[in-house]
C-alpha cells in the first residue's frame, strides 16, 4: 500500500505563498516531508502564509500549534469556529504570542473572499474562495454554553477556490445533510472529497465503533445515497478521494472495492500527490 497519513492539502495560488487547507495533527512531520514549505530566510520562517479551516474538528485544528512560533499566519474560518478554537480551548492561546500575532479572518459563508496577494484587478486573474455550509454539527468538546453563542451552518464547510474558469473543490468532511456542496463539486476542474468510510456500518461490522458513518458527519462510499451515486460519467474534472479511514477497504489496491472506485473514476489519494489546475 502506498503511505497515507492524514488528510493535508496546501494550496499555492502565487509564488512563495502556501495555503493550508485545515492543519491536521501531523502537520509537522508532513511540513518536513515538503521541500516547498522548507525555512526560507531563517530557521522559524516558512512559506505558509495562512490556513483555511473547514472545522472545528482535532483533525483539523490541531496542526495550528505547530505554527505558534513566531511568524506571521493569516488563518481564514467562520466565525464560530473561530470562536471554538480561541474561547473553548486556551492551549490555543500561545498563537497570539507571535510577532505580529497570529490574525484570525472571520468568513461569512456563500461569500467570494480574495486569497493570497491581488496579482490584478480583475477577477481573472486573481484567486478567491469562498466557504460553502455541509452541516450545523460542532464537535463534541464544544461546551453547552459555547453552542449556544454559535450560528447555525458554520460548523463544517467545504471550500471553493477558484481563478477565473479554474475551480477546486474541497470537503474533507461530507456530512450530507444538504445538497448545495453537489453543484460546487460537481462543476470543479478538481475535486478532493470524504473518502472516510466504504459501508454505513462500517466502523460496527470492524468493531472498532460504535456509530454509523453518517451518525458521525461521513457519507459512506457505497450503498444507496452513498458518494458513488452522486457522480457520473459525465461529471467534468478530476475526482480525488481524501480523509480515507485506516478501515476502508479502497486503501487495500487488490480488493473489489479499491477496483470499483477506480472503475467509476475515481483517484485515490496519496502523500505527496501533486496537482496543477
Amino acid at each position: 500500500m502506498q503511505a497515507r497519513s492524514q488528510a493535508q492539502v496546501v494550496v499555492c495560488p502565487n509564488a512563495g505563498e502556501n495555503y493550508l487547507l485545515n492543519a491536521s495533527p501531523d502537520l509537522r512531520s508532513q511540513i518536513l516531508s515538503a521541500p516547498s514549505l522548507a525555512p526560507a530566510i531563517h530557521p522559524r520562517h516558512t512559506p505558509i502564509r495562512g490556513v483555511l479551516l473547514t472545522s472545528a474538528d482535532v483533525d483539523s485544528v490541531a496542526g495550528l500549534l505547530h505554527l505558534r512560533e513566531f511568524q506571521p499566519l493569516q488563518i481564514y474560518a467562520t466565525e464560530s469556529v473561530r470562536r471554538i478554537v480561541c474561547e473553548e480551548n486556551r492551549i490555543f492561546r500561545v498563537l497570539e504570542r507571535a510577532n505580529p500575532p497570529v490574525a484570525w479572518h472571520d468568513v461569512p459563508l456563500n461569500t467570494w473572499v480574495p486569497l493570497g496577494a491581488i496579482k490584478s484587478e480583475s477577477e481573472e486573474h486573481s484567486f478567491r474562495f469562498r466557504m460553502v455550509p455541509l452541516s450545523s454539527t460542532y464537535p463534541d468538546y464544544v461546551s453547552e454554553d459555547m453552542r449556544r453563542l454559535l450560528a447555525p451552518g458554520e460548523a463544517v464547510v467545504g471550500l471553493v477556490i477558484a481563478k477565473g474558469s479554474k475551480q477546486f473543490c474541497f470537503a474533507p468532511a461530507l456530512p450530507g445533510i444538504t445538497d448545495e456542496w453537489k453543484q460546487w463539486a460537481q462543476s470543479s476542474g478538481l475535486c478532493m472529497i470524504d473518502g472516510t468510510f466504504w459501508d454505513e456500518n462500517e466502523l460496527i461490522s470492524t468493531g472498532v465503533g460504535s456509530k454509523t458513518a453518517r451518525q458521525i458527519g461521513h457519507i459512506p462510499l457505497s450503498g444507496a445515497g452513498g458518494l458513488l451515486k452522486e457522480f457520473d460519467s459525465t461529471t467534468r474534472g478530476r475526482r480525488v478521494l481524501i480523509h480515507i479511514n485506516n478501515t476502508n477497504p479502497i486503501l487495500d489496491e487488490q480488493s473489489p472495492e479499491h477496483r470499483e472506485v477506480r472503475d467509476a473514476g475515481w483517484e485515490i489519494a496519496y502523500d505527496g500527490l501533486e496537482i496543477e489546475l
